[in-house]
Order: C-alpha cells, then structure tokens, then sequence
C-alpha cells in the first residue's frame, strides 16, 4: 500500500460529500453511469454503506446490525440530504481512523476481512461512484491520484469476480495514451 489509506478514504468522503451538496433540486432523478441508479438512489448506495462502517469495524457482525439500516435512510427532504451524506461520512471516517481500526478483522457479507481490505473497499467505492455522481450532475469528475491507485490495484486483480451480476458492468477499452483514472474507469466499466 503506497498510500495513507486512512487520508486516501477521507479525502474520498469529503469529495463524495461535496458531490451530494452540489446536486441540484432538479437533478435527483436523472439517470447515472450505473443504469438501474438515478442521482437519488446512488446517493442512497454510498449513504447506506457508510452507515454500515462504524459497527462493522468495531467488529460486529452482519446479523448483530441486523436490519437498522434498511428502508430509506435519506427520507423525504431533498435539502436536508447533503447533511445526511456529510454526517455519515463524517461518523464512517472517525471508526476508520480509530487505532488499529485497519488491524482488526470486519465480518462482510461474502466472510471475514481485514480492516485495510475492506476501507480499501470502501474508498474505492467512494471514489468511482464520485464519478458517477459528478458525471450526472454536471461537477468536477477528477478523482484524487492516490484513491485511483489504490483502487487500481485493488480491482484489476479481481476482474472476473467484479463481471458477475450486481457487478462491474463489462470493461471497455480506453483511449490510446488515456490516463490512469480514464483506464480504471474503463475497467470499471465507465464510458469517458
């Protein structure tokens, strides 16, 4: 790991945060670079993962959460949603940087991972869908060097894993020359 994963992950959050506040009233039910997602409903992806860290790198389990984060966790007021985003973020980001949060052992879904594999995870999911998020609205798409490093690295050894369904759509090829965010997105299935 050549970065400082924990100052990758919230540079990631805060950009991510910064997206949702710069959305729009009219744009929450446009469409994304992820298809079955409009603004709205991407927005509520990244929100519900973030309301997931805290309890899982404090070392509890899928069924020990058990369902409190289920439903809509953004609620009816549009304008309020930015501050949602911010203060899920914010509470994700202070578990991820607790000592030895990236030491311990978190209880996915798909089994046990190290507390660095699954904020590596994370931050990567931050990152590519800040693009997707900026991409729909209209923001800044340019993604922190260091978070498509890291998700490079991550992503290209899983390539097959990430194509099943609920995945990655299938990989594109980039541009000649493209550069490393325009080849991860590629891989990530993204049209640039």
């Amino acid at each position: 790991m050549s970065a400082d994963l924990i100052g990758v992950h919230g540079r990631c959050g805060q950009q991510f945060a910064a997206l949702v506040a710069g959305v729009r009233p009219g744009q929450w039910q446009d469409g994304t670079p992820c298809s079955q997602w409009d603004v709205r409903m991407l927005v509520h992806h990244l929100l519900y993962e973030q309301r997931w860290v805290p309890p899982l790198l404090d070392g509890q389990t899928i069924g020990q959460v058990g369902d409190r984060f289920e439903g809509d966790l953004l609620g009816q007021d549009a304008s309020a949603w930015p501050g949602v985003m911010l203060s899920a973020i914010a509470e994700a980001h202070a578990a991820v940087a607790q000592p030895g949060a990236l030491e311990g052992t978190v209880h996915l879904s798909f089994g046990e991972a190290s507390g660095r594999e699954y904020v590596l995870q994370l931050t990567a999911d931050l990152a590519i869908h800040a693009w997707d998020l900026a991409r729909a609205t209209g923001q800044d798409e340019h993604l922190d060097p260091a978070a498509v490093t890291e998700a490079w690295r991550m992503l290209e050894p899983l390539d097959e894993a990430i194509r099943r369904p609920g995945g990655f759509a299938p990989k594109l090829e980039p541009p000649t020359g493209a550069d490393e965010q325009t080849e991860l997105l590629a891989f990530c299935g993204r049209a640039v």
